[in-house]
């Protein structure tokens, strides 16, 4: 494997973008089929560590690894102006297009990422360009208003506000001077002076408008032509998207999900860990080459169905079993309908209700990260503090397991006393060690129960109909636990609060379980997870993480302080000190 750290990859219009490139050896006298990754997160320092366990191993079995700083990134020329804007689409097209025409190139190439990577793959996908043949999307979303980090059912999320101050951190850094020369103070500059606040566009577009729509490939599937492999993880924000893309797309697609947090599921975590490159191997050649690798007959669907645990706020193991589906939806999943009851029941039979809820604005103290990916105690915790301050129906203690694949449906009638207000609902798993597990949850911002695009006010007093999806899910509720249904107004950390405290108040409400007959064992199998060799560094300062929660008795306010040190490391090959 031969290795450029700065290909320069010139655009239409004179700018230049740096890539890093692995490819073998005899790609000169042998063209091979080109891999593109095309991200902003600093190929010099801030993907280093994961691109040098994955690139180098896909070059080594015979493919040419691009892996791109975006226009304004990194060492390359520009500014990065927003997110999946028109000007960073039709750049991928263009540095597409001119990795096809390479000499080292046969002409078919891939695209893969996680995230912004899996976010602009399907994007790109969606429009076509001639030599782009499949992706690997992980990590990313269809529907950019309704699924990403800003907004999840119209609710704002205050992940929006720590991403943007992210992103702001990544875009003020400097190129290094030793791939730019002296130029880079120019470049940094540029930077710094036009850099735009991120979070001031997204505050303005609270609503699903075009902006949103813009880059949402929910908007017509049908132009996707690539071959699609779909990956995501059960501890992660994007759990919907495998589930997504595998009913709507009509091109190649299949889809795989696991236990994982927002990272490449072969250096994820929670294990079990999966043979990622292999299987992305798989998708390569069939795809890229022609091969016969039997891509076609694996099932669409392929998810980890989590056992019940202890909760935690982080499991290094996740025990569980895999299921395959040839299809999804899967016929063998069926709706398993409980009602709401007095007494804070759950029963088979539809009961009148009356029972309201105005939750302090505190409950979701226990929710974790919107997108873990730390290593460390970012998952939700245990539930018992949050379900006090919630509106909670429960289940019969269960004398047979339920296998809940799928995403849960929650439906109700009520009213409020306000014009607005937001309603979080949770489905909890009640163990018998009592303590109070998180399976999934939704959040929905009630004047939005119609509509993204055109929100309606509530009348005070007057009765309305909800029904909204939960995240998606694979969970074993075990014989001998009882399910939770938690309702309640507030959900902060993870939404920002409703303009004024505002009570629920409950006449009906049912939930629909998506259940599948009880997996045995594994359905599926996967190979052992391999890599190439790991980066060369000395850590300079070690990672670190910690997380507080503290309450003031007497004025009742609570403060949640979260401590994220990634470290410092000094790269040994390149002798550059990056941290975060």
């Amino acid at each position: 494997v031969v290795e450029d750290p700065d290909l320069g990859i010139v655009l239409p219009d004179g700018c230049r973008l740096s890539a890093r490139v692995w490819m073998p050896e005899s790609a000169v006298s042998e063209p091979v089929p080109a891999i593109l990754e095309y991200i902003p997160y600093r190929k010099r320092d801030g993907t280093a560590p994961r691109d040098a366990v994955t690139h180098p191993w896909f070059a080594g079995h015979g493919y040419a690894c691009v892996r791109v700083d975006m226009r304004g990134s990194g060492e390359s020329e520009g500014l990065l102006l927003d997110e999946y804007t028109a000007q960073e689409l039709e750049d991928a097209c263009d540095v597409i297009a001119w990795l096809a025409e390479q000499p080292w190139c046969d002409g078919n190439i891939g695209m893969m990422g996680i995230s912004w990577g899996g976010f602009n793959g399907l994007q790109v996908a969606a429009l076509n360009p001639p030599a782009l043949k499949a992706i690997i999307s992980i990590c990313s979303t269809v529907d950019r208003y309704a699924d990403d980090i800003h907004y999840k059912g119209g609710c704002l999320l205050i992940e929006n506000f720590g991403w943007a101050m992210t992103m702001l951190g990544y875009s003020a850094r400097p190129p290094d001077r030793a791939l730019v020369g002296n130029k880079w103070h120019q470049m940094w500059r540029e930077r710094l002076t036009r850099q735009p606040l991120h979070l001031s566009t997204w505050l303005r577009h609270q609503h699903r408008d075009d902006y949103w729509k813009h880059g949402s490939v929910c908007e017509d599937y049908g132009a996707i032509k690539a071959a699609v492999l779909s990956i995501g993880g059960w501890h992660d924000g994007y759990r919907n998207t495998v589930s997504h893309l595998v009913e709507n797309v009509e091109a190649p697609v299949k889809g795989i999900i696991g236990p994982w947090i927002h990272k490449y599921p072969h250096i994820a975590g929670p294990a079990p860990v999966i043979g990622f490159l292999q299987e992305a191997r798989r998708w390569w050649d069939r795809w890229l080459r022609g091969k016969a690798t039997g891509v076609e007959q694996d099932p669409a669907y392929r998810a980890y169905v989590m056992d019940s645990l202890k909760p935690k706020r982080w499991h290094p193991v996740r025990p569980g079993r895999w299921i395959a589906e040839a299809e999804w939806p899967a016929a063998g999943i069926s709706p398993h309908i409980l009602h709401f009851a007095v007494n804070g029941s759950l029963c088979d039979t539809p009961v009148r209700i009356d029972a309201e809820i105005c939750s302090p604005q505190d409950c979701g103290a226990q929710s974790g990260e919107y997108f873990p990916f730390a290593y460390s105690d970012e998952f939700p915790g245990e539930q018992s503090v949050d379900d006090d301050k919630s509106l909670c129906f429960d289940s019969p203690v269960l004398d047979l397991g339920w296998d809940i694949v799928g995403a849960p449906i929650v439906h109700f009638t009520g009213s409020s006393d306000k014009s607005t207000g937001q309603v979080a609902v949770r489905l909890c798993d009640l163990r018998p060690d009592g303590t109070s597990a998180h399976i999934t949850f939704g959040v929905l911002n009630l004047t939005h129960r119609q509509s993204h695009e055109t929100p309606m006010p509530l009348v005070p007093g007057e009765d309305f109909q909800v029904s909204f999806k939960l995240d998606q899910i694979a969970y074993r509720l075990p014989a001998g636990h009882r399910l939770r249904v938690a309702v309640s107004t507030a959900y902060w950390p993870f939404i920002w609060p409703s303009p004024e405290p505002m009570t629920l108040r409950l006449r009906a409400g049912w939930v629909e379980l998506p259940l599948r007959p009880l997996a045995t064992s594994d359905e599926w199998r996967f190979e052992a997870a391999e890599g190439s060799l790991a980066q060369r560094a000395e850590v300079m300062r070690p990672a670190s993480y910690s997380r507080e929660t503290t309450q003031d008795p007497i004025s009742g306010e609570t403060i949640t302080c979260i401590d994220c040190d990634f470290g410092q490391v000094r790269d040994l090959d390149i002798d550059l000190i990056s941290g975060h």
